[in-house]
Protein backbone atom coordinates (compact mmCIF):
# COMPACT_ATOMS: atom_id res chain seq x y z
CA UNK A 1 0.00 0.00 0.00
CA UNK A 2 1.52 3.38 -1.03
CA UNK A 3 1.45 6.36 0.98
CA UNK A 4 -1.92 7.90 -1.31
CA UNK A 5 -3.80 4.36 -0.26
CA UNK A 6 -2.73 4.85 3.67
CA UNK A 7 -3.96 8.62 3.31
CA UNK A 8 -7.51 7.58 2.00
CA UNK A 9 -7.94 4.28 4.44
CA UNK A 10 -6.76 6.90 6.99
CA UNK A 11 -9.33 9.72 6.09
CA UNK A 12 -12.21 7.40 5.71
CA UNK A 13 -11.57 5.29 8.84
CA UNK A 14 -11.10 8.64 10.54
CA UNK A 15 -14.40 9.76 8.94
CA UNK A 16 -16.42 7.12 10.08
CA UNK A 17 -15.15 7.66 13.86
CA UNK A 18 -15.70 11.29 13.97
CA UNK A 19 -19.45 10.21 12.54
CA UNK A 20 -20.07 7.67 15.44
CA UNK A 21 -18.69 10.09 17.84
CA UNK A 22 -20.86 13.17 16.38
CA UNK A 23 -23.89 10.63 17.02
CA UNK A 24 -23.10 9.33 20.32
CA UNK A 25 -20.66 11.30 22.12
CA UNK A 26 -18.47 10.68 24.82
CA UNK A 27 -19.28 8.43 27.63
CA UNK A 28 -20.13 5.05 26.52
CA UNK A 29 -18.30 1.95 26.90
CA UNK A 30 -15.80 1.03 24.20
CA UNK A 31 -17.38 -2.14 22.82
CA UNK A 32 -20.38 0.07 21.91
CA UNK A 33 -18.04 2.74 19.81
CA UNK A 34 -16.67 -0.81 18.49
CA UNK A 35 -19.59 -1.85 16.98
CA UNK A 36 -20.76 1.14 15.42
CA UNK A 37 -17.34 1.93 14.09
CA UNK A 38 -17.29 -1.66 12.42
CA UNK A 39 -20.77 -1.18 11.15
CA UNK A 40 -19.82 2.59 9.73
CA UNK A 41 -16.62 1.08 8.20
CA UNK A 42 -18.18 -2.22 6.50
CA UNK A 43 -21.18 0.18 5.02
CA UNK A 44 -18.17 2.57 3.63
CA UNK A 45 -16.92 -0.80 1.68
CA UNK A 46 -13.73 -1.52 4.45
CA UNK A 47 -13.08 -5.17 5.54
CA UNK A 48 -13.45 -4.96 9.06
CA UNK A 49 -11.83 -7.72 11.08
CA UNK A 50 -12.74 -7.24 14.70
CA UNK A 51 -10.97 -8.99 18.29
CA UNK A 52 -8.36 -10.48 16.16
CA UNK A 53 -5.37 -12.58 17.89
CA UNK A 54 -1.92 -11.87 17.15
CA UNK A 55 0.27 -14.42 18.30
CA UNK A 56 3.33 -13.40 20.48
CA UNK A 57 6.52 -15.20 19.22
CA UNK A 58 9.44 -15.98 22.06
CA UNK A 59 12.28 -18.19 20.69
CA UNK A 60 10.95 -21.29 19.68
CA UNK A 61 7.27 -20.71 21.62
CA UNK A 62 4.55 -19.14 19.92
CA UNK A 63 1.53 -18.48 22.23
CA UNK A 64 -1.51 -18.46 19.79
CA UNK A 65 -3.73 -15.36 21.58
CA UNK A 66 -0.91 -13.39 22.94
CA UNK A 67 -2.58 -9.71 21.72
CA UNK A 68 -6.01 -9.11 20.56
CA UNK A 69 -6.12 -6.03 18.42
CA UNK A 70 -10.02 -4.23 18.71
CA UNK A 71 -10.00 -3.69 15.02
CA UNK A 72 -7.83 -4.46 11.61
CA UNK A 73 -8.97 -2.26 8.61
CA UNK A 74 -8.83 -3.88 4.96
CA UNK A 75 -5.59 -5.38 6.71
CA UNK A 76 -3.38 -2.87 6.58
CA UNK A 77 -4.30 -0.41 9.77
CA UNK A 78 -5.18 -1.68 13.02
CA UNK A 79 -7.29 0.42 15.21
CA UNK A 80 -6.93 0.43 19.23
CA UNK A 81 -10.68 2.01 21.01
CA UNK A 82 -10.56 3.67 24.12
CA UNK A 83 -12.53 5.52 26.43
CA UNK A 84 -9.87 7.05 28.57
CA UNK A 85 -9.21 10.63 30.03
CA UNK A 86 -6.01 10.92 28.17
CA UNK A 87 -3.38 9.02 25.87
CA UNK A 88 -0.37 7.50 27.98
CA UNK A 89 2.72 6.58 26.24
CA UNK A 90 1.46 2.88 27.22
CA UNK A 91 -1.28 3.25 25.01
CA UNK A 92 1.29 4.28 22.10
CA UNK A 93 3.71 1.32 22.62
CA UNK A 94 0.30 -1.67 22.87
CA UNK A 95 -0.18 -0.45 19.12
CA UNK A 96 3.92 0.10 18.66
CA UNK A 97 3.85 -3.42 19.75
CA UNK A 98 0.53 -5.14 17.99
CA UNK A 99 2.57 -3.26 14.66
CA UNK A 100 5.45 -4.98 14.92
CA UNK A 101 4.15 -8.15 15.54
CA UNK A 102 1.91 -8.09 12.30
CA UNK A 103 4.42 -6.44 10.22
CA UNK A 104 2.14 -3.94 9.54
CA UNK A 105 3.17 -0.12 9.22
CA UNK A 106 -0.06 1.98 10.28
CA UNK A 107 -2.23 1.72 13.41
CA UNK A 108 -4.49 4.57 14.75
CA UNK A 109 -5.65 5.34 18.53
CA UNK A 110 -9.22 6.30 19.18
CA UNK A 111 -10.29 7.67 22.25
CA UNK A 112 -14.01 8.49 22.19
CA UNK A 113 -13.80 9.99 25.84
CA UNK A 114 -13.35 13.57 24.57
CA UNK A 115 -15.52 16.16 23.80
CA UNK A 116 -14.13 16.83 19.84
CA UNK A 117 -13.86 13.63 18.14
CA UNK A 118 -10.20 15.61 16.07
CA UNK A 119 -8.08 15.52 19.70
CA UNK A 120 -8.79 11.67 20.33
CA UNK A 121 -7.03 10.41 17.20
CA UNK A 122 -3.24 9.51 17.65
CA UNK A 123 -1.42 8.19 14.41
CA UNK A 124 1.10 5.40 15.33
CA UNK A 125 3.19 4.53 12.43
CA UNK A 126 6.03 1.57 12.95
CA UNK A 127 9.14 2.03 10.63
CA UNK A 128 9.96 -1.63 10.45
Amino acid sequence: MNVDEFEQLTGEIIGAAIEVHRVLGPGLLESAYEECLAWELTHKGLRVTRQTCIPVRYKDLTIGEGYRVDMLINDAVILELKCIDAFQPIHTAQVLTYLKMTDLKLGLLLNFKVDVMRNGIKRVVNNL
